[in-house]
């Protein structure tokens, strides 16, 4: 019989080895947490026979659940991406707030632009209008890059259909209840926006920047008669939103109602992200790119293909933590834990954010580890948290933890430090800073959410 204290200390080795083969040897996280799940599910004596059974239950579920979700969200986001709709989008928010608010428009054109787009690619399809809005305002360049920055991580860790929040969300347990994350998640936004707009006004003062806002070039980036209409480009993040919480709202209908099953039907993940899908052809159409659907299609293979093999790899090694014994010795031995509720998949995401630069790897990993709150052999149980609200606030957690805080380790940092034209030391001061305030002050305020629901 393996003593608790025996599994304890496996799975602390576990995940050191983990974040030391991802960081600092470079073996992709896919082969890492594969490569530790096998090993913890050997050296914790996990019967031999079944080892082969607990790897493909843990991986084959991710695709049973959220697998086709991920797809279906990367493909709309780069039919956005292709088609100019994420600068139209990005525009719309210019004129309502207006050039006297170059901060706050940045902030909330990254916070709209990377719910269907990833960061990365956000910011360096809006660093044109960053450069643009910078030279019609003679506001800073450092503060709109960090503006622009913070806005895209937030809702890069929060709000679906973002693959990370998607994959964490399905690996708890709401993969069917989506838009209680995309409410929540708008909710938490708002004190780590607030945040990053005080600290991207306040840096952005004592940052200089070597971007020399060359206005000629940036309007030639900028074509205005080029780009979709605010409603179509709009209408493809609105629709699976829409039809989520409609299916939400029908679940409470009276039962045996024809309508019922229609707006339920309608308002499951993959069906309203495949309706979502079908309102961007025309955005294809009309640039007349629609032979190139097939190309965009395999790109977008290509970018969630990863993200769903180590989605998988995070819920086998959740597996195998399971099978260990290892939630069952903590539910012995809970009081400790529990004192930490929420604290812990944000720890935890935080850890695996910092060591390995990867917000989806964190996010992912973490969703994995806290198992599913319905499940009563899973971390949620032990941490008292078994309801959607309660799954919903984890999902938040661990996004929190997933933005805090990026570094050299992160492609991301070098995306905003090179497009925002930033030495690395400067990135550490913009960049790095602004993702650990967001993180803690996103926390702070999820906990205080947790007091109150």
């Amino acid at each position: 019989m393996i003593s608790g204290s025996f599994l304890i200390a496996a799975f602390v080795v576990a995940i050191a080895v983990m974040i030391l083969a991802i960081s600092k040897w470079g073996i992709h996280p896919f082969l890492a947490i594969m490569g530790v799940s096998l090993l913890l599910a050997i050296s914790v004596g996990l019967p031999l026979d079944d080892v082969p059974q607990i790897i493909g239950k843990g991986f084959s579920s991710i695709f049973a659940s959220i697998g086709i979700v991920i797809i279906l969200g990367t493909l709309i986001g780069l039919i956005l991406e292709k088609t100019g709709a994420a600068i139209r989008l990005a525009d719309l928010i210019v004129r309502l707030i207006g050039p006297k608010y170059p901060q706050l428009a940045m902030l909330l054109i990254g916070w709209v632009v990377s719910v269907p787009v990833f960061c990365d690619s956000g910011f360096i399809i809006v660093n044109p209008i960053r450069k643009w809005l910078g030279k019609k305002s003679n506001c800073p360049s450092a503060t709109l890059t960090v503006a622009l920055a913070a806005g895209l991580m937030v809702s890069h860790v929060l709000i679906p259909p973002t693959p990370g929040p998607v994959a964490a969300a399905g690996m708890i347990g709401l993969e069917n209840n989506l838009i209680l994350i995309i409410g929540f998640g708008v909710l938490v936004s708002f004190f780590p926006l607030l945040a990053a707009l005080f600290y991207a006004t306040y840096i952005g003062k004592r940052v200089t920047s070597a971007d020399d806002l060359d206005v000629e070039s940036i309007s030639n980036a900028y074509n205005e008669n080029d780009l979709p209409s605010g409603t179509a480009s709009i209408f493809p993040i609105i629709l699976p939103i829409v039809l989520m919480a409609s299916g939400s709202v029908a679940a409470f209908m009276d039962q045996g109602t024809p309508l019922k099953s229609v707006v339920v039907f309608l308002g499951k993940p993959v069906i309203a992200l495949a309706a979502g899908l079908l309102s961007a052809l025309p955005l294809l159409m009309r640039s007349k790119k629609m032979k190139e659907l097939y190309d965009i299609t395999q790109e977008s293979l290509k970018v969630s293909g990863p993200i769903i093999f180590i989605t998988a790899a995070g819920s086998v090694l959740g597996q195998v933590i399971v099978e260990a014994g290892f939630v069952g010795y903590i539910q012995q031995n809970a009081g400790a834990l529990q004192s930490l509720g929420l604290f812990f998949p944000f720890i935890v995401a935080a850890i695996l954010k910092s060591a390995q630069g990867s917000s989806t790897v964190a996010l992912t990993t973490t969703a994995g580890l806290m198992g599913l709150y319905t499940s009563s052999s899973s971390l949620m149980y032990v941490l008292g948290l078994t309801t959607p609200v309660d799954a919903s606030l984890v999902v938040m957690a661990i996004g929190a933890g997933a933005m805090t805080v990026s570094h050299a380790n992160d492609s991301y940092f070098w995306v905003v430090t090179n497009f925002g034209k930033l030495t690395p030391q400067d990135g550490y001061r913009t960049q790095t800073a602004v993702t650990g305030i967001m993180g803690v002050t996103a926390m702070a305020f999820i906990w205080v959410l947790s007091l109150i629901f």
